[in-house]
């Protein structure tokens, strides 16, 4: 089967199961009041660590350097405030995950490690090569 009608069909699933669960549990109210919360306090989170990865990303930069986990950073933080809108309770868990410095870390690692991404730079040169022709201005004839 294809991965995302499972997870468009499984997660929802699995959300509704843990509403009903947790809800049983703690009470309608608290249920509805801590997924807001998590989103509340999830989005500030996202929010502070984004600014600090914009942080790292800049001086990488100023130290000229390619921010590369920076950049992926932002956008692992991006999918997790997502996550952590999203109402429910796994989605929440997976957001705040991947906000996480250290287990982002792990995560990103473990991604890399899987997609066997290697580093293309050991190809690379420090110059262009080419031709060129020195054009004068003798060619230049009126008609």
């Amino acid at each position: 089967m294809n991965t995302a009608l499972i997870l468009t069909i499984g997660i929802p699933l699995i959300e509704i199961y843990l509403f009903i669960k947790i809800g049983s549990q703690i009470g309608a109210l608290n249920t509805v009041f801590l997924i807001l919360t998590t989103a509340i306090i999830g989005v500030v989170y996202v929010r502070y660590e984004g600014f600090n990865t914009l942080k790292s990303g800049l001086n990488q930069i100023v130290k000229n350097q390619v921010p590369v986990y920076e950049i992926i950073s932002g956008a692992t933080l991006a999918f997790a405030a997502f996550l952590l809108i999203l109402p429910g309770f796994a989605t929440d868990l997976i957001g705040i995950l991947l906000v996480i410095p250290f287990t982002r870390r792990i995560i990103l690692s473990r991604f890399v490690k899987k997609n066997n991404f290697k580093n293309k730079k050991e190809n690379s040169k420090d110059y262009i090569e080419g031709d060129y022709e020195d054009i004068s201005e003798d060619n230049d004839k009126k008609i």
